[in-house]
C-alpha cells in the first residue's frame, strides 16, 4: 500500500498546497530558519548539517519557544546505512535536587515542582545534540554549520507576528510576576527596550552569537566542561539554586533504537522513553483494531480520543526515566495489548485518567537531502521561554523541564538525582518495508502524541496530501473527557460527540492545538512537504 493522495484537494481552509522539490527540503516554524537549513544544503551539507543550522537558528529566531538551553530528540535516517537511527539528549535532575530539599526550603509551589526560577532547570540537551549528530552524520565542519544562527543573532532578523504575540504574553507575565534578581539576565536579554517586540522590529541577540560560535568552534565542549558551563555553574551558586559544573560534565547524548508500530502496513516510529512518543504508538495500536473510512465522523473521532485517553493512563502510569521504569515499555505495544485495550472501548466517552496536561513552548522541523537522507528533529524549553532564567552576557536561556516531575514518592515519575523526568517533545517518522516514507511531526506539550495520531491517520487511513493532513482541525484530549477542539471544527461533528458523553468546548487559541511539519519521499525520490498553517511555517527547498 501506498500513499495515495490529491495534491490539489483542499477540504480544509489554509488556501496552501504542498509542495514538491527535488534536491532539498526543510520545513521549520520559521522561514529564516528554514532558509538557514536551505542554505547550508546548497553549500554542500546534508540533511544532518541542515537540520542543526535550522535548530541553532531556531533558538536566536524563535526563542519564545526553544533556546541554547533547551532540550533535543532526532531521529535520522541514513541512506547509506539503510536505517533509522534515534537520539536522545535530555539532560537529567540536578544531583543535588530531591523530593525533601525542595519541600523542606519551601521550593514547592502548592505541593508541585514550581515551573519558573532555578529548581525546575534540568542540564540542556540541544548543544551535545547538535555536536553529536554533526559528528555522526554531518558532512560539514560545525562552524560553518552554525554561522547561520550566529549571523542572525548578530546582525539582527525582524520580528515575525506569532512571534511578536507570544514575546507579549511572556513579558506581560514576567514583569507582573518575576521581581526577584535571578530573572534580571531575562529582562536584559529578551526586553531590552522596556518592553516586547512588534512585529516587523529588528531583534538583535549578540550574546547569543558569541556562545553559538563558542559551541560550534569546541563541539559543545565549552558549555558542558568550559567557559559556559562555569558561568552556568557560578549563577546557580549566586541565586541559590541546585544545578552545578559538575551536572552538565557528565551529560551525553545518548544514540538509541527507534520504537514502533505498525499500523496498517507502516511503521510508525518514535523515541523510546522517557520521551511520550510510546502515548502516540499506544493509541495507534489500539485504533488499528477498528476500520475507518470517513474521517470526520462522530464513530472515527470518538475511538480517536477514547484510545488518546487509554494511551495516556498508561504513559503516565509506566512512563520516566527507562532505567527507573518498573515494567518493560516493549510490551504497551504488543499486538495482543492493543486489542485488549481495543475490547474495552464503549460507544460512550470514559475517564481514563485525571492528569491535566499543561502548556508548553517547543519547536519541530524536518530536512531531506538529495541522497536521501531525512531528519525529524525537535527542541524545547518547554513552558514558552522555559524557567525565565538567562545566564548574563550568554544568551543561555534554561529549560523548566524539570517541572513535570513529582514531588509524590510513590509516583513513578518521581523527582530523584540525576533522573531524566516524562518528557513531552517527541519526532516522528514514517517508514514501509524498511525503507523511509518520511519525518512527520508536531509540536506542544501534551498535544504532541494526538497531533502525531491525527496526523498519521490523516496521511493513512484518510489519504490526505501533507499539507492538509496538517490543516484539518484538531481536537484535544485535555481532563476527565473534556475535549476542546478548533475553531474550523465541525459544529454538528461536535454536537454528536456531546452525545456521546465527551465534553467538547471550543478553543480559539490555534497555537495551543501545535504546530507541525511533514515531508515524504515519492517513489521516484521526488520530496513532497507540508508545513504549519497556524504560525509562521515555512518550507525552503530547490
Amino acid at each position: 500500500m501506498k500513499l495515495n493522495f490529491d495534491p490539489l484537494y483542499q477540504k480544509y481552509p489554509s488556501k496552501r498546497y504542498p509542495i514538491y522539490a527535488k534536491n532539498g527540503m526543510v520545513n521549520c516554524s520559521s522561514p529564516l530558519a528554514a532558509a538557514a537549513g536551505l542554505e547550508i544544503l546548497q553549500k554542500g551539507g546534508n540533511a544532518a548539517d541542515a537540520a542543526i543550522a535550522a535548530a541553532t537558528t531556531l533558538t536566536v529566531v524563535e526563542p519564545t519557544a526553544n533556546g541554547i538551553g533547551s532540550d533535543a530528540f532526532a531521529l535520522i535516517w541514513s541512506a547509506q546505512k539503510q536505517k533509522l537511527f534515534g537520539i536522545n539528549s535530555s539532560g537529567r535532575a540536578p544531583m543535588l535536587a530531591s523530593i525533601q530539599k525542595i519541600l523542606d526550603e519551601g521550593r514547592d509551589a502548592d505541593g508541585k515542582m514550581p515551573k519558573h526560577g532555578w529548581t525546575p532547570v534540568t542540564v540542556p540537551g540541544a548543544p551535545a545534540a547538535w555536536a553529536e549528530i554533526s559528528e555522526k552524520f554531518g558532512k560539514l565542519p560545525l562552524t560553518t554549520v552554525m554561522e547561520p544562527a550566529a549571523r542572525y543573532a548578530e546582525e539582527g532578523y525582524p520580528c515575525a507576528p506569532n512571534l511578536s504575540q507570544a514575546w507579549k504574553q511572556a513579558y506581560w507575565a514576567y514583569r507582573r510576576d518575576f521581581h526577584e534578581p535571578c530573572y534580571n539576565g531575562w529582562f536584559r536579554t529578551f526586553a531590552p527596550l522596556g518592553r516586547a517586540y512588534e512585529p516587523g522590529e529588528l531583534i538583535r541577540l549578540p550574546d547569543h552569537a558569541r556562545t553559538l560560535r563558542l559551541i560550534a568552534e569546541t563541539g559543545a565542549e565549552a558549555f558542558y566542561t568550559g567557559e559556559l558551563a562555569e558561568k552556568m555553574d557560578a549563577e546557580s551558586r549566586k541565586h541559590d539554586g541546585l544545578f552545578r559544573y559538575e551536572d552538565l560534565a557528565v551529560h551525553k547524548a545518548v544514540w538509541v533504537n527507534p520504537i514502533s508500530v505498525n499500523y496498517r502496513g507502516y511503521d510508525v516510529c518514535e523515541i523510546p522513553p522517557n520521551g511520550q512518543g510510546i502515548t502516540a504508538l499506544m493509541a495507534l495500536n489500539i485504533l488499528k483494531e477498528f476500520s475507518f473510512t470517513e474521517k470526520d465522523s462522530p464513530e472515527t473521532v470518538h475511538r480517536q480520543l477514547e484510545a488518546m485517553k487509554m494511551a495516556f493512563a498508561d504513559a503516565f502510569q509506566y512512563v520516566t526515566d527507562p532505567a527507573r521504569m518498573v515494567i518493560d515499555y516493549h510490551t504497551l505495544l504488543t499486538p495482543e495489548y492493543g486489542a485488549m485495550r481495543a475490547a474495552e472501548m464503549t460507544d460512550c466517552a470514559q475517564i481514563w485518567t485525571h492528569r491535566i496536561p499543561p502548556k508548553s513552548g517547543t519547536v519541530y522541523l524536518c530536512c531531506a537531502d538529495s541522497e536521501g537522507n531525512m531528519v525529524s528533529y525537535i527542541q524545547s524549553n518547554y513552558n514558552g521561554f522555559g524557567s525565565g532564567i538567562v545566564i548574563d552576557g550568554t544568551g543561555i536561556s534554561l529549560q523548566n523541564r524539570g517541572a513535570d516531575f513529582s514531588l509524590n514518592p510513590e509516583d513513578i515519575n518521581c523527582l530523584m538525582p540525576g533522573k531524566r523526568t516524562y518528557h513531552t517533545i517527541i519526532p516522528g517518522f514514517l517508514m514501509k518495508d524498511g525503507k523511509a516514507v518520511g519525518p512527520f511531526g508536531v509540536m506542544g506539550a501534551y498535544m504532541q502524541p494526538q497531533g502525531h495520531v491525527q496526523v498519521a491517520m490523516n496521511l493513512i487511513d484518510f489519504h490526505m496530501n501533507p499539507q492538509q493532513a496538517l490543516d484539518a482541525p484538531r481536537w484535544q484530549w485535555m481532563r476527565d473527557g473534556s475535549v476542546t477542539v478548533e475553531s474550523g471544527f465541525d459544529a454538528n461533528l461536535a454536537l454528536a460527540l456531546q452525545r456521546k458523553g465527551h465534553d467538547v468546548r471550543m478553543d480559539l487559541r490555534t497555537p495551543s492545538f501545535g504546530r507541525g511539519q511533514i515531508i515524504l519521499r515519492l517513489e521516484n525520490g521526488v520530496l513532497v512537504g507540508g508545513t504549519e498553517s497556524r504560525t509562521d511555517s515555512n518550507i525552503a527547498c530547490y
